[in-house]
């Protein structure tokens, strides 16, 4: 029996459970993947909005904004990577000045600082790789980029080091109100709490639809990426658009917090909610539509693609609220882009919508700071000399691309939540992220898993699951 279930450990139900650990709340997190951020929150551009790009009057465009000037703090406290770095909405012509015009009025009206539009000269001393076709853009300086993985992972940790607890590999089946409580029957039995918050994402009208007589539908868009290496990472220094269209804002051309270069999304509605594969035809699109705005990428340095699904809902709005008909069940649903830029925004909601009803009173003890994995490249020599002769592993290198030592690997699996898998390893430190993309280091890495957790290696997965990658039937040798 808990207080509060909340289905679901991307950014939006852990920035959810940090909120709601502020108060003498029992809160348990419910996720079917085997880590926190396995979903839409692992696979997404990085980008922290403006908020000039919502509607006016929404609660996307309220949130993104809050969520936005909440970002750099937030990022001290739980010692995450974040830069504001600006961005870029670059018109290509005289005749679309009215398009870029009507988004900086929108800017202006959702509260943005310091948006304002720049001519050709201007622009191309901001970005000198920009298209020799380029007219004019929207510059908006506090747009930033962040590390999305180490978000989710921050606000996850620091709601567990509060009290809240979170059940991996634990699918939710079926919801249902009994008495004064709802029970959430998963893989795993039967959960109950006063309150349910739907942050399932993709899957949010799924839950909702099961309590409620007012359906909504949420239709899975699926986006391909391309992620060069680190050797491109200074093509540019903002995150560049082009003029959002239909399905969104385009395929960009960003900088990472961790120096690659990103290009993405493409916008491809499908009907299969696990549907993350890469196709050609969308790769395609990605590196022919980023040479739009951005003059001489160079694409030979691509190290790896990815496709990431949006949870997007037919009247394209956040839908935070508690049910009419469904007392205790507080929809999280629609969170799709700028989703990662208003999760700190968001989470402020949903407490906020569960404080108000069960009237808690504040934790004393909640502590709402955070260390991440310790990374030694922030160390003065004498310091790292010192880190290396109290804890050899740190001078141990595993991931000769990313210069990821033992003692990271070790950090990342006994912290908590710690890793249990390649992937978790590779979301907490970037072992594997590099060039070879764990082509060197995922044997080692490994091996450091099976020895910490005292696994043998034919379980240890790539992300959990099924995927395994020793296979065979001599296990007795491994």
């Amino acid at each position: 029996m808990y207080d509060v279930i909340i289905i679901g450990a991307g950014v939006s139900g852990s920035a959810s459970a940090r909120e709601l650990s502020r108060y003498k709340l029992s809160v348990c997190v419910l996720e079917r993947e085997e880590d926190v951020c396995c979903g839409t929150s692992k696979a997404n551009s990085g980008i922290v909005h403006a908020g000039f790009d919502a509607a006016s009057g929404s609660l996307m465009a309220k949130l993104n904004v809050r969520g936005s000037q909440m970002m750099e703090q937030l990022s001290k406290d739980l010692d995450f990577p974040f830069k504001r770095n600006g961005s870029l909405v670059v018109c290509l012509s005289e005749e679309d000045m009215p398009k870029l015009r009507e988004l900086y009025d929108r800017g202006i009206t959702n509260g943005v600082k310091e948006l304002r539009i720049v001519e050709r000269e201007e622009l191309k001393e901001l970005e000198p790789n920009i298209s020799d076709e380029a007219y004019a853009a929207l510059y908006a300086p506090t747009g930033g980029i962040v590390c999305p993985f180490n978000l989710n992972i921050a606000l996850a940790e620091n709601a567990n080091m509060n009290g809240v607890k979170f059940e991996f590999g634990t699918e939710v089946q079926n919801i249902q109100k009994n008495g004064d409580f709802w029970e959430v029957h998963t893989s795993k039995g039967a959960f109950r709490a006063k309150c349910v918050v739907n942050a399932a994402g993709v899957y949010a009208d799924k839950f909702h639809n099961m309590v409620s007589k007012e359906k909504i539908h949420i239709t899975p868009r699926r986006g391909d990426y391309c992620l060069l290496d680190k050797t491109a990472g200074n093509h540019v220094s903002h995150t560049v658009f082009a003029l959002p269209g239909k399905f969104g804002k385009g395929i960009l051309v960003s900088p990472t917090v961790h120096g690659n270069l990103l290009l993405g999304p493409t916008a491809l509605d499908i009907d299969d909610k696990d549907g993350t594969n890469t196709t050609r035809e969308g790769l395609d699109q990605v590196l022919s539509k980023a040479g739009m705005n951005v003059k001489d990428i160079p694409m030979r340095k691509v190290i790896t693609s990815f496709a990431g699904l949006r949870a997007h809902e037919d009247a394209h709005e956040f839908i935070i609220r508690e049910l009419p008909d469904a007392e205790g069940f507080i929809d999280c649903a629609g969170i799709e882009s700028p989703g990662l830029s208003s999760c700190p925004a968001i989470g402020e909601m949903v407490a906020g919508i569960i404080c108000a009803k069960l009237q808690p009173e504040e934790n004393p003890d909640f502590v709402a700071t955070r260390k991440g994995v310790l990374d030694p490249d922030t160390l003065s020599k004498e310091e790292r000399v010192a880190l290396i002769k109290e804890k050899p592993a740190y001078g141990n290198i595993i991931c000769r691309c990313e210069m990821i030592t033992e003692g990271e690997i070790l950090d990342a699996i006994h912290r908590p939540l710690g890793a249990k898998s390649l992937d978790g390893v590779k979301r907490r430190t970037r072992a594997g992220m590099g060039r070879c993309q764990s082509g060197f280091c995922s044997p080692r890495t490994m091996e450091i898993l099976a020895r910490e957790l005292d696994m043998s290696m034919f379980d240890i997965t790539k992300s959990g699951g099924n995927s395994h990658i020793v296979v065979g039937t001599n296990k007795d040798r491994i």
